[in-house]
């Protein structure tokens, strides 16, 4: 989740220019109040992936499980954003918020009491559907509490400064509370909080709305998220069912078509959530680029690293969260060393190309320090991906909108946060099928010495060890196998965590590549 300010709310170009005024004496209570929402959003979307080995073990639950634990929630994100944008525009931002909390409670209610697994995932694509309306309406109210630029400017700076606390204290948040409370209680502590919330918005909010709102394009957002689903689906299903096996090739198949029915609709239909026409522009091209590398290849570290702390050097979820502050406090440095690298660069796509460049060589120093099973150079690697996240994390968001002109920023808005979740949730897919893939293959080159090895380490062998349930994978070993795979198992996992990060590092320095290319592509002013 981004630390940086929103512009404004998908769908939002307009917000200010009609409707009640907020009185200066409430606008603080509002900042408070909706940037305490999206704090919410930003610490639920964070702390989950520290809990992610304890929900593992408490259900026996696979890898591929442990994966929708977090995809689900965010396609649901990514797919609602642009649609709720609108919602919220034409149904008054207040009520939507209020429905967002109400929505968001329940879900979490239902994550908190989960009997199984697949109940857990349903639940947090409600979940999903609540944050959207969350997000979308709160970046509104805040935008319609602060009409004057100056205004503005000063509520984003702290919005962005509450989201960037949030996401430093989320992972240690979650380690603490999995820990010692229980991983449950990750979700029914937002039960308490959404009640004040929705005490807050009803007192405090103005509701508002865009007169001149356009219909919500439903049919295009219903084939971009049922797409988005069923690449996701593919992504993880591969890791049981096998790349060439029918189940996939019709998954990846039902991907292709419904966004290309998604590209169709968008083309023809007059109230489109996305303008296919901004991308002929080179920058803009470069820019969302910018965002997908970003969120691709360090924003998707935010899960990947509680896993390989707690399952490579057996780690409790504490100790996991206090080991993420190296990456989560360098993002906080990171805007610091944009702004110097800014005053040198040629343009705002030459400071991400330069952000990604730190992301991809964090990323292969991680690689390398993770083969050496040193903590201190893993985390030297974690603070050179910080530094580099820290540096694209609020100039992503503003090379986007600054493509475009003002009144179509929410539209700009809206394409940027959908990049940012999709690109995290198709990297989970990813980087989670190459560290299966490549564990499998060392921890069968390590068991050659055991004549029955290689029939033990089996697909469900697998799929405990990377959802951390190490001692149910155990169990299903022979006995005497058992003291040899103990150190095995976590040196399999730390090569192919290695793997996924050299495959993040090699795509942001394609990327960082590629944007300085379109870059230089672009008309004088």
């Amino acid at each position: 989740m981004s630390t940086t300010a929103i512009v404004t709310a998908p769908g939002a170009a307009a917000i200010a220019a009609k409707g009640s005024v907020v009185p200066p004496r409430s606008a603080g209570s509002v900042l408070a109040t909706a940037a305490a929402t999206c704090a919410l959003i930003v610490l639920d979307t964070n702390v989950v992936a520290v809990s992610l080995p304890s929900i593992a073990r408490s259900f026996h639950a696979g890898f591929a499980d442990v994966e929708w634990v977090v995809s689900a929630y965010m396609v649901s994100f990514a797919s609602c954003l642009l649609p709720m944008g609108g919602l919220a525009d034409r149904y008054g931002r207040k009520n939507t918020m209020l429905l967002g909390l109400l929505m968001f409670a329940i879900a979490s209610l239902g994550c908190g009491l989960a009997p199984s697994v697949m109940f857990l995932n349903f639940s947090r694509v409600a979940k999903g559907f609540g944050a959207a309306m969350l997000l979308t309406s709160a970046l509104a109210v805040i935008a319609h509490a602060f009409p004057t630029p100056r205004e503005r400017v000063r509520a984003w700076a702290i919005w962005g400064m509450t989201m960037g606390i949030a996401t430093t204290i989320a992972p240690l948040f979650g380690g603490l509370i999995a820990q010692w409370v229980g991983w449950r209680w990750i979700f029914l502590l937002n039960l308490p909080v959404c009640v004040v919330l929705i005490f807050c918005t009803r007192r405090v909010v103005t509701n508002s709305r865009n007169p001149h709102a356009r219909r919500i394009d439903f049919a295009g957002s219903l084939f971009f998220g049922i797409g988005l689903a069923c690449g996701i689906w593919a992504l993880i299903g591969a890791q049981d069912d096998g790349w060439r096996s029918a189940a996939t090739e019709a998954r990846l198949a039902g991907c292709v078509l419904l966004l290309a029915g998604f590209v169709a609709i968008e083309r023809c239909v007059g109230n489109a959530v996305i303008d296919l026409a901004l991308f002929r522009q080179a920058r803009f091209v470069a820019a969302v680029l910018g965002m997908f590398g970003y969120a691709a290849c360090a924003q998707v570290m935010m899960t990947f690293l509680p896993l390989y702390l707690q399952n490579a050097f057996g780690w409790t979820p504490i100790c996991a969260g206090l080991g993420m502050l190296p990456f989560a406090l360098s993002m906080i440095v990171g805007p610091w060393l944009g702004a110097r690298i800014g005053r040198h660069a040629t343009g705002p796509t030459s400071i991400l190309s330069a952000g990604l460049a730190l992301v991809g060589v964090g990323n292969l120093l991680t690689a390398i320090a993770v083969k050496s099973g040193a903590y201190s150079w893993v985390a030297f690697g974690m603070i050179v991906t910080g530094l580099g996240a820290g540096v694209l994390n609020g100039d992503t968001q503003k090379a986007i909108v600054a493509c475009v002109p003002p009144n179509r920023s929410g539209m700009a808005s809206g394409i940027s946060t959908t990049t940012r979740f999709t690109a995290i949730v198709t990297s989970i897919g990813v980087l989670g099928a190459v560290l299966a893939s490549r564990a499998r293959s060392a921890i069968d080159a390590a068991m050659t010495c055991h004549t029955s090895g290689k029939a033990c380490v089996d697909a469900q062998f697998m799929s405990d060890l990377l959802a951390g349930d190490i001692s149910h994978a155990l169990a299903r070993l022979a006995p005497d196998l058992q003291p040899a795979m103990r150190s095995i198992a976590p040196a399999g996992f730390a090569s192919g965590f290695a793997s996924a990060l050299s495959v993040a590092g090699v795509l942001a320095l394609s990327i960082s590549v590629a944007i300085w290319l379109l870059a230089g592509r672009r008309r004088p002013a």
